[in-house]
Order: C-alpha cells, then sequence, then structure tokens
C-alpha cells in the first residue's frame, strides 16, 4: 500500500518532470545539430527573468526528489529488516490495484 511519503515522492518527480519540459532550449534542435547551426553549445548564455525561476526550481525540486530517495530507501531498509519479509511476488500483487493500462 502506498504511503504517504509514497506519494509525495510521485508528486515531486512529476513537477521535475513538468519543469524540465519547461525548460527552453540552448541550441537550436536536432536540425542545428546537423547542419552545423548548434555550435555555440558550450556558450554562457544568461538566464534571466522566468527562465532562471525555473532553472533554480527544477534544482530545487531535483535534490529534494534525491534526498527523498535516500531517506524512503533508509527507512524501508530498516522496516523490512524488522518486520516479516515478503516475497516480490506479493510486493508486485499487491500494486496491481494501482496500475492504470
Amino acid at each position: 500500500m502506498l504511503k504517504w511519503y509514497d506519494i509525495l515522492f510521485i508528486i515531486v518527480s512529476l513537477i521535475i518532470i513538468i519543469l524540465s519540459l519547461l525548460q527552453g532550449g540552448k541550441s537550436e534542435g536536432a536540425s542545428g545539430a546537423i547542419t552545423g547551426g548548434g555550435l555555440n553549445v558550450f556558450v554562457k548564455q544568461k538566464e534571466r527573468g522566468s527562465e532562471k525561476v525555473v532553472t533554480w526550481l527544477t534544482f530545487a525540486f531535483a535534490v529534494l526528489f534525491l534526498f527523498m530517495a535516500v531517506v524512503i530507501s533508509v527507512s524501508n531498509g530498516k522496516l523490512a529488516s524488522s518486520s516479516e519479509e515478503t516475497s516480490s511476488a506479493e510486493s508486485a500483487l499487491a500494486l496491481l490495484p494501482y496500475l492504470h493500462f
């Protein structure tokens, strides 16, 4: 069963995906790479306004995501060693009601 921190972890990961998609491209894309137009990839470009906010939010949520991943992993490791061990098949079957295809 999903616990509150699992749901929070999923929400944070979805926010990271959305923020990553909101970031603008730094080059001209695939056509610029083929034609040679994207040669200024390593040129330092100053981010301003909303681009800077989205970049910092992405970084902050990525740090939060990594911190939560470590904390959840450590806490689940301690809980699994102290409680009854379940097989991976039983764990997979427990998640089936939450999968929607």
